[in-house]
């Protein structure tokens, strides 16, 4: 009898995912470790290996089709081996509004899902063998994102696959056809990952009391010194001294890294720091799992693989969630002050603006100095006013005293 390929279950609360794209056709001979498929979660596009030796006998579900995780997708065998005659997996059913993925800091400012797939490929007509799609993984994503059926797109890529410059392309020439004498632009379908945003930032501003306190940091010294490790081979992002700032501020406060759902208030045992990242879909949110056993190499290091993982859309469901607090950075988008919205499931985040020179008096002088806003917004139920102060201003005391650097980077 044919072995069953079944569609994983990706963390606790994933309920469904697509295929994405069938790296194997029917027929092919597969090895332990190839890989059969690429899947998509509401957190990232993965590539799924084989956990058996055989034949590709059957794809049971065609890329583009959500269904429930565990279904049978597809069959390995011996040819000539018996398929089960039970029909393929019903596609899960697409509510009106996008049901509410796990809390925690897979989504709020920033979601997970790295690429997302386009519709459905065209069935094979009856009596027709039915043929993979062939399309790459980041075509398939943009397709998705700009609303594009791509069985309409002709591929360039090797045997006819589609590439995302196929998709640019098509979006160009139907962008020249649909301008001539056209006023109004036809609504476009958003995106699975901008639905799960869109779903989890209005849940939580919804149902979370905001409330916002802003600081001023002088990083005029932290700075020098950064240019200074960076001269002799150390290098750190001012996100990562940042994020040391912060998990040291939430070792003495550890309110500000609980969560409340209104009636009950839980301390979470570690610091699980999430660090948003900007994709053009949108933003995920890769954790550091308990943060505060890193040291500032550590931290640096743990963070920049994790983002690089997260920008290839290679971020795992349990790398995108169960973070206890976010830190969300705009400071290389020239911004003055934000304020972000706070992921479900945790108490406060911290919006980092950019670092510009200001006035500043010091005595009775007015002196130049290098100038950080950040402003850290708070759940109300948990936090209050004078907690959400006393947080913030400790973080702004630690990036501000390059003692505490020098002892950490040294």
């Amino acid at each position: 009898m044919a072995t069953p390929i079944i569609m994983p279950k990706f963390g606790q609360m994933t309920e469904e995912a697509s295929i994405v794209e069938w790296l194997k056709k029917e027929g092919d001979k597969i090895s332990k470790g190839d890989v059969l498929f690429t899947v998509e979660t509401d957190k990232s596009v993965m590539e799924m290996e084989s956990f058996e030796e055989g034949t590709l006998l059957k794809i049971a579900v065609q890329p583009g089709v959500m269904v429930p995780v565990q279904s049978v997708v597809g069959y390995l065998g011996q040819p000539g081996e018996a398929i089960p005659t039970a029909a393929a997996p019903a596609p899960a059913a697409t509510p009106a509004a996008p049901a509410a993925p796990e809390a925690g800091p897979t989504g709020g400012p920033a979601v997970a899902a790295a690429d997302k797939p386009p519709a459905e490929a065209p069935a094979a007509a009856p009596g027709q063998a039915s043929m993979p799609f062939k399309i790459s993984p980041r075509a398939a994503a943009f397709a998705r994102d700009h609303g594009v059926d791509p069985s309409k797109i002709t591929g360039s890529g090797p045997g006819g696959r589609i590439v995302e410059k196929d998709v640019l392309a098509y979006l160009e020439t139907r962008r020249k056809v649909e301008t001539r004498g056209k006023e109004d632009e036809a609504p476009q379908p958003m995106s699975r990952m901008r639905q799960v945003i869109a779903q989890r930032l209005t849940q939580s501003f919804r149902d979370t009391p905001h409330f916002y306190v802003t600081v001023a940091v002088d990083m005029t010294d932290l700075i020098a010194y950064r240019n200074e490790l960076k001269a002799a081979g150390k290098s750190y992002t001012v996100t990562d001294f940042i994020a040391q700032a912060v998990v040291l501020a939430l070792k003495e406060f550890p309110d500000v890294n609980g969560s409340t759902d209104g009636k009950t208030v839980r301390r979470h045992p570690h610091v699980n720091l999430g660090i948003a990242v900007s994709l053009e879909q949108g933003l995920v949110v890769p954790v550091i799992p308990a943060a505060e056993t890193l040291s500032l190499r550590e931290l640096a290091e743990r963070s920049r693989a994790l983002a690089e993982k997260a920008r290839a859309g290679k971020a795992t469901p349990d790398e995108l969630s169960g973070g206890t607090f976010t830190i969300s950075n705009m400071g290389m988008m020239n911004v003055e002050s934000f304020s972000a919205i706070i992921n479900p499931g945790e108490s406060a985040i911290l919006a980092v603006a950019s670092t510009v020179p200001q006035p500043v008096v010091r005595g009775t002088a007015i002196v130049v100095r290098q100038v950080m806003r950040i402003t850290l917004s708070c759940d109300h139920r948990l936090v209050d006013g004078a907690l959400g102060a006393r947080f913030v201003n400790a973080v702004k005391q630690k990036l501000e005293d390059l003692a505490l650097w020098k002892s950490l980077a040294a």
